[in-house]
This record gives structure tokens, sequence and C-alpha cells, in this order.
């Protein structure tokens, strides 16, 4: 009984990493930054979009590197979209800032560097949980956001087919 034992749970034999090994490409890798925010505009037509860039190896993702400008607005577009049409829990967003967009402000409320900043990194978590989760990697409204230039609003949600 005892060798059977010992079998069951002797460590499979490992083969000793190479420096090619250490260094190669991982197996696979899906980055996202969310950089470059800039403010449009005047007045009350004022926004800021961010540069969404994505590099992967990922086979289910069509194109393999892609730069994209995306709105506060936007990411709402994707949360929403995958809340809707997916099975798995959205992250939430970094919070609307509300009070910020209160007029007779003393400051630039949501157009000031440090407030655009922590949006930004606030971004950048929530679309690398977003995409790094696997049931969404397959989902057509993540792949647009990622990698088209202009989000079809129109579009039919679904599963992006490997073919």
């Amino acid at each position: 009984m005892t060798e059977v034992a010992n079998d069951a749970t002797r460590r499979l034999i490992s083969k000793k990493q190479t420096l090619d090994d250490a260094y190669a490409a991982p197996a696979n890798f899906l980055e996202i930054d969310v950089v470059n925010p800039i403010t449009h505009g005047v007045g009350n037509k004022r926004y800021t979009d961010y540069e969404v860039r994505m590099r992967t190896n990922l086979p289910v993702f069509k194109v393999k590197e892609a730069s994209v400008r995306r709105r506060y607005s936007d990411f709402e577009w994707l949360r929403n979209e995958l809340e809707r049409d997916s099975k798995i829990v959205v992250p939430p967003l970094p919070g609307k800032a509300l009070k910020r967009q209160l007029p007779f402000r003393g400051d630039d409320g949501i157009y000031e560097e440090e407030f655009i900043e922590d949006r930004r990194k606030g971004l950048e978590i929530f679309i690398n949980k977003v995409a790094g989760h696997p049931l969404a990697q397959n989902e057509k409204c993540l792949h647009m956001f990622v990698q088209e230039p202009v989000i079809d609003k129109n579009y039919v949600p679904g599963k992006i087919r490997n073919t």
C-alpha cells in the first residue's frame, strides 16, 4: 500500500529551465495600457479621451496590436454590454465624480490633471481585469472596444468564434 501512495504522490521530474526558455516570449499574453489622456473642446463641450493600447498573441484576437481613443462613456458602454450579455461579474469603473462637475468650482473639476490621472489609472485597472477574464475575451464588445477605431453601438452582441 505504501508503494502505491509513493507512486501517486511522487513529483514529476521537471526539466531544468534554460536561458532560452527563461527569456522566450510568454506563451500567451494580453497587455492593455490606458495612456495619453487628452482634453478636447471648450466650456461645456469639453471631454477627455484616453489612448487604449493593446498587444496580444492570443489567437482569439484577430489583430495583435491596436491603439484606439476612448472616452469614459465608452468604458461605461463596455461595462453595460458585458453585464447584459456575458456571464461574468464585471468590476466597477472609477466613480463618475459628480461633485467635480458642479458649476462655480474654484478648480478645473474633472479636467484637473490629478483627477484625470487617477481616472486613467482606474480605467486601466478596469480594462485589464475585464480583458483578463477568459469568458470576456470571447465577447464581440471587448474586441470592438480594444481594436476598432469607432465602436458600432448597433452591433449584434455575441461571441467571437475562431475559424
